[in-house]
């Protein structure tokens, strides 16, 4: 039988003078946004809130707000492949989502 390799667990670089390895940051996470728009119902989107995340009527209706009166909230945070999920969702619902990565 053939050997197995294994992939080296650390990145291996030459030791130069004065040469520092630099660590990487840990992974960003990222969020879904809603955005306002001109279309959809108050009530509409705090149902949506509720509906697909699972939020209380208090917090969808908070979140609600800020889409309506700042033009956008964060509605949820996780990784890449989860808010691109809950943007698809969002979509699905009508309401205009994007992601990005949070840098607060």
């Amino acid at each position: 039988m053939g050997q197995v390799s294994v992939a080296p667990t650390e990145i291996e670089r030459p030791e130069s003078a004065g040469e520092q390895f630099v660590v990487p940051e840990p992974d960003v996470p990222w969020v879904t946004l809603v955005h306002n728009d001109p279309v959809n119902l108050m009530s509409y989107v705090t149902y949506v809130f509720q509906a697909y995340f699972g939020y209380s009527k208090d917090k969808a209706h908070k979140l609600m707000l800020d889409v309506h009166q700042k033009g956008r909230a964060v509605v949820s945070s996780g990784s890449r492949e989860e808010m691109e999920r809950d943007v698809q969702a969002m979509h699905g619902y009508g309401l205009w989502a994007t992601l990005t990565q949070d840098r607060t």
